[in-house]
C-alpha cells in the first residue's frame, strides 16, 4: 500500500473517493474503508437500541416515562458512536494539497522551495494546531483566526500558519495562467493607489526588510470602510485576528516573506522575490475574494 500523500507529477495527489467493493490502494483508502465499516456497525447498533428503547415493552430499571427513555437512547447512541470511532466533534484540519505541480510556479518560486515549504513547514503548522485542539470544539479555520491571539501561541502561530498557507497556495497559479484583476478590483486599486504599478511598488515596499523586519506577511485587505489598504503582520499573524499589529480587515492578497518562502533561490534578496511573485498571482481568485470581502465575508480556505 502507498502512503496517503504520494509525490507524483503534479504535486501531492489528493485522496479519491473509495467505492464499495474496491480494494484499497493506499493507507488513506484503507482507513476510509475501516471508518465506513465502523460507522455502519455503529449505525446498525444505534438503530437496534432506538427500536428497543422506543418500544413500550422495553423499559430500563427506573425509566418510567418517555423522557427517561429518550435520555437513555441519547446516551446509548452516543456511547456506541464513540466506540465505533464516529466522533461528534469536527474532523481535524487537513494539509491542503497543492492545486498545481511543485514546479508550476517556476521561475518565480522554485520546485525545491515549494516541496519543503508545503510538505514540511505548512504540515508542521497543521499538525500543531490539531494537537492543540484535541478534545476541544473545533471551529472552521476562518473562525479560528478571530480569537487566535487571545487563545494562545498554538492558535496564533499554528492556527494562523495553517490559514495563511492555505490562502497563499490558492492565491497563486501556474506562471501565465493567473489572469488579470477584475474591472471592479482594478478600478478599486487605481482609486486607492493611483495605478496597478503604483500599488505593486507600495506592496513590495511594505514587504521589504526595511518595513517588515524579520518574518511575516504583507497583505492587501478590505478594511471596515470597504477601502483597500496595504498592511503587514509579524510571524503568522494575519489581519483577521483581533488585536493584530497591523490594519485589521479581510485579506484578499498576501505574500509570505518568511525566509523559508524564498531563501533557496533568492537568499537575502527579498525584494527580487517580491517582484517575481507577481507573475504567479492568481488574480481570478483574488478578484473573487474581493467580491466576498465587499459582502463582509472572509476567504474560507
Amino acid at each position: 500500500l502507498k502512503p496517503f500523500w504520494v509525490k507524483e507529477p503534479g504535486g501531492l495527489k489528493a485522496p479519491r473517493p473509495v467505492r464499495t467493493g474496491e480494494t484499497p490502494r493506499n493507507f488513506h483508502e484503507l482507513g476510509v474503508m475501516a471508518r465506513h465499516a465502523r460507522g455502519l456497525v455503529a449505525l446498525g447498533a444505534a438503530a437496534f437500541v432506538a427500536s428497543r428503547c422506543l418500544d413500550g415493552s422495553f423499559v430500563a430499571p427506573g425509566a418510567g416515562n418517555a423522557a427517561s427513555r429518550r435520555d437513555m437512547l441519547a446516551g446509548g447512541v452516543g456511547a456506541l458512536l464513540g466506540v465505533a470511532g464516529v466522533s461528534e466533534q469536527a474532523d481535524a484540519y487537513d494539509l491542503m494539497p497543492l492545486p498545481y505541480a511543485y514546479d508550476a510556479l517556476e521561475p518565480s518560486i522554485d520546485k525545491a522551495t515549494m516541496e519543503f515549504h508545503h510538505d514540511k513547514h505548512h504540515n508542521t503548522y497543521v499538525t500543531n494546531i490539531n494537537k492543540a485542539l484535541e478534545g476541544k470544539t473545533q471551529p472552521s479555520l476562518l473562525e479560528l483566526q478571530k480569537t487566535a491571539i487571545q487563545s494562545g501561541p498554538a492558535y496564533r502561530n499554528s492556527g494562523g500558519g495553517t490559514y495563511n498557507h492555505n490562502f497563499f497556495w490558492q492565491e497563486m497559479a501556474p506562471t501565465g495562467t493567473g489572469g488579470a484583476a477584475s474591472s471592479k478590483l482594478a478600478d478599486a486599486i487605481n482609486g486607492a493607489f493611483g495605478s496597478m504599478d503604483d500599488f505593486k511598488a507600495k506592496f513590495e515596499a511594505a514587504g521589504a526588510p526595511g518595513a517588515r523586519f524579520g518574518s511575516g506577511w504583507v497583505w492587501l485587505v478590505v478594511d471596515k470602510d470597504s477601502k483597500l489598504v496595504i498592511t503587514s503582520t509579524p510571524n503568522q499573524d494575519n489581519p483577521l485576528m483581533d488585536g493584530v499589529d497591523g490594519t485589521p480587515g479581510l485579506p484578499i492578497l498576501g505574500c509570505d516573506v518568511w525566509e523559508h518562502a524564498y531563501y533557496l533561490k533568492y537568499q537575502f534578496r527579498r525584494p527580487d522575490y517580491l517582484k517575481a511573485w507577481w507573475d504567479v498571482v492568481n488574480w481570478k481568485q483574488v478578484s473573487s475574494w474581493y467580491d466576498d470581502a465587499l459582502a463582509g465575508k472572509g476567504a474560507s480556505v
